[in-house]
């Protein structure tokens, strides 16, 4: 049993984490008003955990302006999408272990 805990990635610990890489995942990006809607996510929670995301490398983001409005985008990495299916197999094989 404690084999399969250390598969567990504790950056995805988080239920935010977990909910911003499930949609990253299947979504090309996303911006940040787009993944604070479908997360019901506060402004300064949702950033808090894509920075951490980001500094894990498994998020990219990228900032521009739409007209005069900042916009910034996100989309997981190909790492961050690895380690996040790696992480999901883990959960996967702890569940039917039970």
């Amino acid at each position: 049993m404690k084999d399969l805990l250390a598969h567990f990635n504790k950056a995805f610990e988080s239920k935010a984490r977990l909910s911003i890489m499930s949609v990253l995942v299947v979504n090309e990006s996303m911006n940040f008003n787009g993944l604070k809607d479908l997360l019901a996510l506060t402004d300064g929670n949702l950033a808090t955990h894509l920075r951490a995301l980001e500094e894990a490398g498994y998020v990219l983001v990228q900032k521009q302006f739409v007209g005069r409005k900042p916009n910034t985008t996100y989309q997981a990495t190909d790492v961050g999408k690895t380690a996040f299916t790696e992480h999901l197999n883990a959960l996967e094989a702890f569940i039917k272990t039970l």
